[in-house]
């Protein structure tokens, strides 16, 4: 099978950072695993980060590691355990850290994470859903509490770093139940994005979030999500957040941060991870196919829609490099996406 793989950590600057290969298929499915064969993959900020540190799907081949996540393409063959699946099913999914990736032809990949694609999306569009997807709902209902039958209708969320991947979807996600969302952005392009979406304000991240929520006519928030920068946004949490409100980052400190600044709201703070349930092999694994299912039936019905904003054709070594590059620069709007094989 065609394969990308990066074989050491390197920057984007250097050429050899990713490298076409030819490696042989994976064997015959096994367990709850579904073989699928790749059409299409999008590229988030993890992707970066896992091509630096050096985790994510060995090739079993010294230090070099096929990479990838979000994906879509077709069953191939399925394992003798598999209920949900069968040969020729249209798929997408955001795949696990420590097994091989999505940028390769073939995959193989476990039900419990996988879901139908949407039928409205073609491959590159539906690529480009999964991991947001997922982290955006997960973050907003596991983690926040808030209903997933949009029981908190009128509640306020802030969104911070909106027109990324996973603030594109938290803020799409968060009107469809039943939130006021507020979103972070600074560049006209991407205040727009955020509003396109379904933000019914956006306040620029530049600026003290306090003055910017009053500017825009709130005040307190019910719920914070941080999608960029916890430790520089941390000391303005507790002037932000509603007595008994709830905070959730999906990006690590990189130093101690104060849990005491939230004690006197009684503010509850909690990590998004969405590798989490695959990667400990959690008994309600299977939520990520219900969660996909979901995300699925909202954007057939035309109420939720791809962030794919930027797209590279076929799937190979350049066009990698070139889309981590992008990712890298922090100035993506929405999702990059690959698609094809040559």
């Amino acid at each position: 099978m065609k394969a990308v793989i990066s074989p050491r950590a390197l920057p984007t600057s250097d050429a050899g950072c990713f490298v076409d290969a030819t490696l042989p298929d994976p064997g015959p499915p096994a367990g709850h695993d579904l073989r699928v064969r790749v059409e299409a993959v999008s590229v988030n900020p993890v992707d970066t980060k896992a091509r630096m540190q050096r985790y994510g799907g060995s090739t079993g081949r010294g230090g070099e590691a096929i990479l990838g996540w979000d994906a879509a393409g077709t069953v191939d063959a399925v394992g003798p355990e598999v209920s949900l699946f069968r040969p020729g099913d249209a798929v997408y999914y955001a795949g696990t850290i420590g097994r091989p990736g999505s940028n390769a032809e073939l995959q193989l990949v476990d039900e419990r994470i996988v879901s139908a694609k949407p039928r409205s999306l073609d491959w590159a569009d539906a690529a480009a859903v999964p991991l947001t997807a997922i982290t955006a709902y997960e973050a907003i209902v596991d983690r926040l509490g808030v209903d997933p039958e949009a029981m908190d209708r009128g509640k306020s969320v802030l969104v911070i770093a909106g027109a990324g991947g996973a603030g594109s979807m938290a803020i799409q996600i968060g009107r469809l139940l039943g939130l006021e969302v507020i979103a972070t952005a600074s560049r006209a392009e991407s205040t727009d994005w955020c509003r396109a979406l379904g933000a019914s304000a956006v306040i620029d991240h530049r600026a003290p979030l306090a003055e910017g929520l009053k500017a825009a006519g709130h005040g307190e928030v019910d719920c914070v999500l941080l999608c960029a920068d916890t430790d520089g946004y941390w000391p303005q949490l507790a002037d932000v957040i509603k007595p008994q409100g709830a905070i959730c980052s999906i990006v690590r400190t990189l130093a101690p941060v104060a849990l005491n600044t939230l004690m006197a709201k009684c503010a509850r703070f909690s990590w998004e991870a969405m590798f989490a349930r695959s990667s400990f092999g959690t008994p309600d694994m299977i939520e990520q196919h219900r969660i996909l299912e979901r995300v699925a039936a909202w954007i057939d019905a035309g109420q939720l829609r791809s962030t794919a904003t930027e797209r590279l054709s076929p799937i190979n070594a350049e066009n990698l490099r070139a889309a981590h590059a992008r990712v890298e620069s922090g100035r993506m709007i929405g999702k990059i996406v690959l698609s094809g094989w040559k």
